[in-house]
């Protein structure tokens, strides 16, 4: 059995830190000036070069511990791949649509207009369209899933997203002329897999065969948890200031978008964890396979919102609180995953 990951003083005081983040960020965004308004417009095909950076930063130490002899092996996990595809393609994006529906056209619908109910919905169904790609690497690490799995769980995922996110969104919004944003896309994929990938593969190699094996687990990877997790709490100060001034201006908005988006998140958690417990796989490979349904490639729905219903429009919004709650609620799944590990 692999070594237990440990987060000790960071997982002991979760949610304190993640509330001083959000409202370290939302004071930034909101006294900063223009200065926050700047970096959010260094971008390349919409996506925020700092919070790419901070992405890599916390991808990184999975991929070091990627081993492709194993990747080779991981393939027979049938039942891990196939739970990824059922609940992400066959589940997530209609569990989504209807939450999305009974919250914003029925509970909701005394504080917002029809209008704005049909916009939050479309941005709600854009979301739940695009499973995560970059940050399953961030959870699967911290809840000490398998890496070799993981990769190929985001590879796999990323060749069905190519064929499988068009139709599905026309079928639920009922709208033909979407195209991909290849950009958006393209440079996800370099940033967040094939460079942060390359790079841990060539440490690896370096490391295992100027040091060892043994330094690797012992010396190297646990100097650079704390990367990571700085990274990562970073992340978050980042995009709460991002969104600072908007925070305040439209706050029961905020709230309203966030109550569907974070039950969805909780919810397909739930199936893939409990999916993946039925099928006994290994915590290793449920952990992950549970964290990419949850988690959203919220990139390529903010970009398709913006390009479909324009920067303003409530679609985009309802995209941006999904960047907003998910770093909190995965963490806080993590911390569950943890908790709830087994041996089997």
């Amino acid at each position: 059995m692999s070594e237990k990951k440990q987060m000790p003083f960071f997982e002991r005081y979760l949610t304190i830190w993640v509330a001083i983040c959000i409202l370290l960020g939302i004071a930034i965004g909101e006294f900063s000036g223009d200065a926050v308004g700047v970096i959010a417009q260094w971008e390349l095909f919409h996506v925020n070069i700092p919070v790419a950076i901070l992405i890599w930063a916390m991808i990184f130490p999975m991929m070091v511990q990627v081993d492709f002899d194993a990747v080779k092996r991981v393939g027979r996990n049938k039942k891990g791949l196939g739970l990824t595809l059922v609940v992400n393609w066959l589940i997530k994006p209609f569990t989504m649509a209807l939450l999305a529906w009974l919250f914003f056209e029925h509970v909701f619908a005394p504080f917002i207009s029809p209008e704005t109910a049909e916009e939050y919905i479309a941005g709600a169904i854009l979301l739940g369209a695009a499973p995560c790609t970059a940050m399953v690497f961030v959870w699967s690490y911290l809840s000490n899933g398998d890496p070799n799995y993981t990769l190929v769980q985001v590879s796999v995922n990323d060749l069905v997203l190519l064929v499988a996110f068009i139709p599905i969104v026309q079928l639920l919004l009922g709208i033909t002329s979407i195209t991909i944003p290849w950009g958006v896309l393209l440079t996800s994929v370099v940033a967040f897999v094939v460079i942060p990938l390359a790079a841990g593969y060539a440490v690896h190699k370096w490391i295992v065969r100027t040091r060892g094996m043994d330094f690797l687990k012992t010396r190297f990877l646990p100097k650079l948890k704390p990367v990571s997790i700085i990274a990562l709490l970073s992340t978050l100060v980042l995009l709460f200031a991002f969104q600072g001034e908007r925070i305040l201006e439209e706050p029961l908005a905020i709230l309203l978008i966030a109550v569907p988006l974070t039950l969805q998140t909780y919810l397909i958690y739930f199936i893939g964890w409990f999916g993946g417990k039925f099928l006994k796989l290994p915590y290793a490979v449920c952990a992950p396979a549970a964290m990419i349904g949850a988690s959203n490639f919220f990139e390529l729905a903010v970009a398709v919102a913006i390009a479909l219903f324009g920067l303003e429009s409530g679609a985009a919004l309802v995209t941006v609180v999904g960047v907003l709650i998910e770093v909190p609620v995965m963490l806080s799944l993590v911390r569950l995953s943890v908790r709830n590990r087994y041996d089997a």
